[in-house]
């Protein structure tokens, strides 16, 4: 949480709403993986990676939750 405190003046200068928006997303991804004992940057990559061909109905399999890394 430190960090997050720490950063939280630069948070009023991303450049834009959208690119706080998107920052905040970024935050949460990665925050949530670490209370899972996920590794944020495998997730992402095997996520990121799988996504664009993974049927829509299936889309739980890579919920952080549900993540086995191979």
């Amino acid at each position: 949480m430190r960090p997050i405190a720490l950063g939280r003046k630069n948070y009023l200068f991303m450049g834009s709403e959208r690119g706080g928006k998107s920052a905040a997303i970024a935050y949460t991804l990665i925050e949530t993986a670490k209370l899972n004992n996920v590794d944020p940057q495998a997730w992402l990559t095997d996520t990121l990676t799988r996504i664009a061909d993974h049927k829509i109905n299936r889309i739980d399999e890579l919920l952080l939750w549900n993540y086995t890394h191979n």
